[in-house]
């Protein structure tokens, strides 16, 4: 005869931030706003972040195209304002950081300072007498591609201002991060070292369709780089394409076929959430966890 053990209720107790609720200093606030995103405040300078991340990424594609003077200097001048958003956040992190030392040499730290530096040395500089030449403002508008990688920061852990997500979930948001940022970075470098070279690749959609054709491994041959540094761009999205990509997906596909043999019963001790069908006792603590088994 088959019985069916009835499960157990669970309740999960999640770590709540110790300074939650308690008197803090100045330092330890903006800290705790800029990382923690389950309070209002949190959650709307999260999406606060993320629209200036759109719209930066947004002016650097419109500016390929031929646009009149007058909307070039709205966005010469949005731009600015945002940059001086980013400045502002950069400085707040690292004067909240626990660690300044580690804050500065964290990776979104050097990623938040490439997504200044370019705007910021185009003002900067000629306040200096310093006279900027064409090769210079190429690096630096080259450079400005880059912001696409403020981005990772939103995916370094699974807790999004709507809340938390599974970590499936957020392995496959890393992989279309990842195709996204490798067709936009590889568009835009392709961009500024072909548009004086190759009359066909004049504007940021140009070079996005080269990029899409050639990593799809169509190649209708209707644009081909004309530069060496063409060419090795060419090669770096090829390289990148068949490295991370891949590697990504396998990420998902080994969590997926690891979970497909286990069942899912959250341990109440620890919170391990995947057991063996048979498993009694939690792998990670020993808790006795509630399983509906056949019994004979």
């Amino acid at each position: 005869m088959k019985e069916t053990q009835p499960t157990k209720p669970i309740k999960i107790n999640y770590p709540k931030n110790k300074n939650r609720g308690a008197s803090r200093s100045l330092r330890e606030t903006i800290q705790f706003y800029l990382i923690d995103c389950n309070t209002p405040l949190g959650k709307v300078i999260d999406i606060f972040i993320i629209f200036l991340n759109l719209i930066i990424c947004a002016i650097f594609v419109i500016e390929t195209y031929p646009v009149s003077e007058a909307v070039k200097n709205f966005l010469w001048n949005t731009e600015i304002v945002i940059v001086f958003f980013f400045i502002a956040e950069y400085v707040a992190r690292l004067y909240g950081a626990k660690n300044r030392l580690k804050q500065l040499t964290d990776v979104y730290s050097i990623v938040d300072l490439i997504a200044i530096v370019p705007t910021l040395s185009l003002l900067v500089l000629p306040l200096f007498g310093i006279t900027l030449n064409i090769g210079f403002l190429r690096v630096i508008r080259m450079i400005r591609v880059l912001r696409i990688f403020r981005f990772l920061r939103f995916t370094a852990d699974p807790i999004f201002f709507f809340g938390t997500i599974t970590h499936r979930l957020l392995n496959l948001i890393k992989l279309f991060l990842t195709i996204f940022m490798i067709f936009f970075i590889s568009s835009g470098l392709f961009f500024y070292f072909e548009n004086t070279l190759n009359p066909k690749v004049e504007t940021f959609g140009d070079a996005f369709y080269f990029t899409v054709v050639t990593l799809s491994t169509v190649g209708f041959g209707d644009i081909i780089p004309m530069s060496e540094a063409g060419k090795w761009v060419t090669v770096f999205m090829i390289l990148s394409g068949i490295i991370l990509i891949p590697w990504q997906v396998s990420r998902i596909v080994k969590e997926w076929l690891h979970i497909a043999t286990k069942k899912e019963v959250i341990c109440p001790e620890c919170g391990l959430r995947y057991h063996d069908d048979n498993a009694s006792h939690c792998k990670s603590c020993g808790h006795i966890i509630y399983q509906e088994y056949d019994g004979d």
